[in-house]
This record gives structure tokens, sequence and C-alpha cells, in this order.
């Protein structure tokens, strides 16, 4: 009985992340229940699920783009007017859908994501003052999910170190004069054998709003292909899961070894009226064709560079790809090889795009385009790919960049009035062995500011790509400068590759 009265006075977690975007209660961070707490309550009406919700919440919202987002609660809270959200999300939708709708009617205060999107309001609103943005790289987004699902306030990661992640500043928030009103605090670093780290805590929510595929009426769940992605942790990590789902079925229909997230974690439930399920990014191919339809300018270009990333590719591989440019290399993978592509969004054995008849808006690629998987297949959730990354299980990361240093070191930059649109891929991951980044240049543009590094000393330059010189004759010249092509800004190719240091 002692034990019992001892385990019931530890305290929860979850009270304090209403207002501090996810901060946690001092004291112990176990949570034991001694109460006969819950069963999964069944919901008709989408508003009512959602009601309760109040001013000033944490709110996590599942999805990767507009793949996998709970439609028809971020319509119910639209019907509410609930205002002051702090929205814990990868991204924010476009602006005529998914929370994109949110942003429009000024329900969201503060938006915690890992990239901005193609979202024109989402960027009006950060550049006037009126949204308060913390940009958070993706992988360090998931783990900070799944800490607080799992009771761990805080982790230590090497993902940021070294530049304004770990040292602060960034702005979350701008002043109608465009000062920053509100800059990302400077994180605490620790090293580990030889190696540093910054200190990152746990995300946990009020609510959670989560789409699924299926449930029974115990309550359990499970998820349709790409579409699990950031909804599987955001389920554990929130005081009050909400779960839409396209269909209810008895229990039973399941076998217990099926099931993805057990009832345990799910108190609402409802089955929703109906789904759009817009596609982004719709690519498709031509019977008998492996290449998605072109026609951007400078395809050429591009097409020259990821020939010669691609020839980074080593029979049996496992590989991930970046969006933007490094997408594409899985269109000029030799024949004679196997490379194993791993997705970001969780996906293990990406296929080629697919055939008009075979487009499914439940599967899509980092960059949310619509693509196939090949046979021996796996899907899994956002903490789960990045775990695969950071725990050094990837043989090659494959990234998009704008600039390269001769020493392996990647950057970016931001321009003064325009958008921050997110920390791209080289500080997301950890490069566990090797690393080749398929875009670069170092030209400093008038009135541009360049960024601090985003990920430092991530390998050796590799080879360079002009104009006019073929991919694959420029073989490996290692070592060799990255020379800029022109003085407005033109991209062409650079490659990193070597050991993360």
């Amino acid at each position: 009985m002692a034990a019992l009265k001892l385990l019931s006075s530890w305290q929860r977690p979850w009270a304090s992340a209403r207002g501090s975007g996810g901060a946690w209660l001092k004291g112990c961070v176990c949570y034991f229940s001694t109460s006969t707490r819950h069963h999964t309550k069944f919901y008709t009406d989408p508003v009512e699920a959602v009601k309760d919700i109040p001013d000033g919440a944490t709110v996590l919202v599942g999805g990767f783009g507009l793949c996998g987002i709970p439609e028809n609660l971020i319509g119910a809270l639209l019907k509410t007017g609930v205002k002051g959200l702090t929205a814990v999300s990868n991204n924010a939708g476009v602006d005529n859908f998914g929370l994109g709708l949110l942003l429009r009617s000024k329900q969201i205060k503060r938006m915690v994501s890992s990239y901005v999107g193609e979202n024109a309001e989402f960027e009006r609103q950060y550049l006037a003052g009126e949204l308060e943005v913390e940009l958070t790289p993706q992988g360090t987004l998931a783990e900070r999910i799944r800490a607080g699902g799992a009771g761990v306030p805080a982790f230590y990661t090497s993902t940021g170190y070294g530049t304004l992640v770990q040292e602060g500043g960034s702005p979350i928030k701008y002043n109608t004069d465009g000062s920053i009103a509100i800059a990302s605090k400077p994180r605490e670093v620790r090293e580990f054998n030889g190696q540093n780290f910054i200190l990152e805590e746990a995300i946990t929510g009020d609510f959670a709003l989560v789409k699924a595929w299926k449930a029974d009426r115990a309550g359990n769940v499970i998820f349709r292909k790409s579409a699990r992605n950031f909804n599987l942790p955001m389920c554990k990590a929130a005081e009050t899961t909400v779960v839409e789902v396209e269909e209810i079925v008895d229990i039973g229909s399941f076998a217990p070894e099926d099931i993805h997230i057990p009832k345990i974690y799910v108190h609402r439930l409802i089955k929703g009226e109906k789904y759009e399920k817009r596609i982004e990014r719709l690519s498709v191919r031509k019977e008998g064709d492996v290449k998605a339809k072109s026609g951007k300018p400078g395809d050429n270009v591009r097409e020259r560079i990821i020939k010669r990333a691609a020839l980074e590719f080593e029979d049996g591989m496992y590989a991930n790809l970046g969006i933007g440019i490094p997408l594409l290399a899985s269109n000029f993978i030799s024949p004679d090889m196997t490379v194993h592509l791993q997705s970001e969004n969780g996906i293990l054995g990406l296929g080629p795009y697919p055939l008009q008849n075979e487009v499914d808006p439940d599967l899509i690629n980092a960059g949310k385009e619509t693509v196939t998987v090949l046979p021996g297949a796996a899907y899994f959730s956002s903490d789960e790919s990045f775990a695969m990354i950071r725990g050094g299980h990837v043989n090659l990361t494959m990234l998009g960049a704008m600039q390269v240093s001769k020493y392996g070191d990647l950057a970016n930059w931001m321009i003064p009035d325009f958008c921050f649109w997110g920390w791209p891929g080289g500080v997301v991951v950890k490069f566990p062995h090797s690393a080749s980044v398929a875009r670069g240049s170092q030209v400093q543009i008038p009135g541009v500011d360049l960024a601090p590094l985003i990920k430092p000393h991530c390998g050796d330059i590799s080879n360079k790509i002009e104009e006019g010189e073929d991919g694959e004759r420029n073989g490996r010249c290692y070592g060799s400068r990255v020379k800029c092509q022109n003085q407005s800004g033109g991209h062409h190719g650079a490659f990193c590759k070597g050991k993360y240091t």
C-alpha cells in the first residue's frame, strides 16, 4: 500500500507542456498509473472529439507534407475557433489545405517544425512577426517526440553541434521592423568518447491529432504505407490522443502482432467522414520508362550532377536520399548492382515513380512525390527512420546543399526579407559512413548573408561538374576545388565523400 501511494504521488510530465512549447515539470519524469483509466472513447462528430482543446494548448499534429494528415480533426478545430495554439508538426501543409487552414485563420501562435514547406502564408506570417516558428532538424524533432512519449526528458545528439542549433540565435519571431524578437537558445554541450553532443529536450503535448488507416473496436490502430510517419510517435506523446481512421473493424480483425499502436495510447477515436488525400507532388512514369515526367528549366544540369553522384553507389549499399536533386539518383543506379534506398519519411526499398494507375496518396518519398516500392520493402515511422541514420545503419546519405567548402563543410544561406525554409538534410543526419553532396556553390551573392555551417567537416570534396562537362567522364577527382560558374548564384555539382568526424 505504501508503494502504491508513492507511485501515485509522482509527478506527471505533461502539465507544463501548455504555453512552454513542451517543457517538462521538474521532478521525476516517470509516471506509473494506479487508476483504472482508460477505455478508448468513440465519437461520431469530430467537433465533439476536439471541442475541449483550450486556447493556448500544445497540439501534436501527425503527417508528412499532406500524407497522413488528420483532415477531419483539423477541420473540426477550424469550427471550434480555438486560438493561440502551439502546433508541433513536421511542416504546416499548404496555403489552402492541412494546417495551412489554421494558419490562415490565425489560430496558431507558434509552429514547432523542421520545414516551412510550400506555404506562402506561413512564410508571410513568420516574416511579418505574426507567427513564432521554432525550426528543428527533422531527425531531432522525431526523437524529441519519441522521447516525450517514452518518459525521457532529454537526450544528447551530435546533430546540430557547431551550428546555430547549438549556438542559439536562430530567429523564432521577428519584430515588425525585421529585427529578431525571440531567438533560439543555445544548447548544453557534452563530450562522449571524444565527440561533442548537444542536449535536446523532449516534446509532449496536451493533445495529439493523428491519422491512421484502421482501428478495431478495442482502440488498437494500424497505419497504411508511408502515412505512418510522425503519426506513430505522436500517439504516445500527448496527454490526450485523438485518432481519426478510415475504417473501424471488429475486435479480432487484426492479428495481435500486426497492431502498430495498442489501445493504451488511444484515448479518442473517430471514423473520418471523407478524405481528400491531396497529393502534393504527382510524379508518374510511362510504361517501360523509369524516369518521371520532366520539363523544368535546368533539368539538363541537374541530370549531369546526379549522374556523377550516382557513381558513389556500391552493390548492396543502404542509401538515404535527401530532397531535391538527390531523389533523382535512383534513376541512375547501375542495373548490375542492388542499392536499397531509404526515405526519411519511413520507407526502406524505394522503387521507381508509379504508372498513372499505380498512384497512391499514402505512398510518397521525402520530396512528397508519389513513388512505388520494390519487393522486400518495409514501412516504419519517422523516429525509426532517423534512428537508422543516426545509429550508423545507413551506408551513404546523399544530400542537397547550397555551399560546400574544400574541407567538406556544408552551409546554406539566409536571404534578408526572405524566409529561412528550414534546416537542410546536412544538419538533420549524422553521416555514419559516407556522404555525397549533390549540389553546391561557393559564390557569395551581393546582398546575401551566408549562414553559419549546417554540418561541419562531413568529408572531403571529391568532384566538381562544370558547364559542358559530362558526369561519367569526370570520374572521381578527390580533393578538387569547387568553382563558381557565374555570379548569379547558379548551382553546380559538388560531392562530399568521407567518414563523418
